[in-house]
């Protein structure tokens, strides 16, 4: 047998059985010892398979890797679900029917989707998974960027400064982020801030949609600075403390009471929690 084919056999028993010895090898592909333990000397080389005590085993593959260094979507969509799905009602019940809204992708403005179901909106979304949903449950008018789809954190991210966002705009863009601070709005990805400055530059009114935890999160990158900041929409649970800073840089605040998910309601997973160490003067 040719090298080239005997290898490419190899690997394939290795891919069934997952490993196997020298001798069961020679048996299998009809092959000396010596053949067989040069031709695993080599593809173990190439990284093609696991040279072990007396044999081959299959290489495992390394887990992917995504680009977005971000938490998923799948991950967050139950963490504080309660308060996230009263913010996204308080946030819905801001957008008047004929508006051209913006929503960025995450897990509190995805929650929005159950109440937009009735307005007629034109909205523009990096979010494919909140597009599905109100395209086949809303007579809503919905508009996507172009660019490459991230499956894990459920956004679509173009790195041109060209897409199709800079032709659109909206009198109110809806959008959550990874932590909050008297410095500004923060994010953990230097892709999604690229995109997301591109968003807010489309719009009048920035209203941010953040549960009380967000106060406490700290992050390498800053999207924009509060005087940017229209409104912010949070739970009960934010330090009176944290409130009156933002209110202090002439940011409204609007605090709504946690509500569970109809199939989760009374969940103790949905808890919230109002522990926040800030004093009324503190920095946050």
């Amino acid at each position: 047998m040719i090298n080239h084919k005997r290898h490419k056999r190899l690997l394939k028993l290795l891919n069934e059985h997952q490993h196997a010895s020298v001798q069961e090898l020679t048996e299998w592909l009809s092959a000396s010892a010596a053949t067989v333990r040069r031709d695993i000397g080599w593809l173990a080389a190439k990284n093609q398979l696991t040279r072990t005590r007396g044999g081959a085993a299959k290489l495992q593959q390394k887990k992917r890797q995504f680009t977005l260094s971000s938490e998923t979507f799948q991950n967050n969509i139950q963490n504080r679900a309660a308060e996230k799905r009263a913010i996204a009602r308080h946030a819905s019940s801001m957008c008047n029917d004929g508006e051209t809204i913006i929503i960025n992708g995450g897990t509190t403005t995805y929650m929005m989707v159950e109440f937009l179901v009735e307005k007629q909106l034109k909205i523009l979304t990096n979010s494919f998974l909140m597009a599905e949903r109100l395209l086949v449950s809303s007579d809503n008018e919905i508009i996507l960027p172009g660019g490459k789809v991230y499956r894990e954190q459920n956004v679509i991210l173009s790195p041109f400064d060209n897409d199709i966002t800079q032709h659109h705009y909206a009198a109110k863009m809806f959008m959550g982020v990874y932590g909050l601070s008297l410095l500004g709005l923060m994010e953990a990805d230097p892709l999604l801030i690229q995109a997301e400055k591109r968003l807010i530059s489309q719009t009048d009114e920035l209203i941010v949609l953040v549960d009380s935890s967000k106060f406490a999160r700290r992050a390498g990158l800053i999207l924009c600075g509060l005087n940017r900041v229209s409104c912010v929409i949070t739970d009960t649970g934010a330090s009176d403390g944290a409130v009156q800073a933002l209110e202090h840089e002439g940011v409204k605040v609007v605090t709504v009471a946690p509500e569970p998910l109809e199939q989760d309601s009374g969940s103790a997973d949905f808890e919230s929690s109002s522990e926040f160490p800030l004093a009324a003067n503190d920095r946050f």
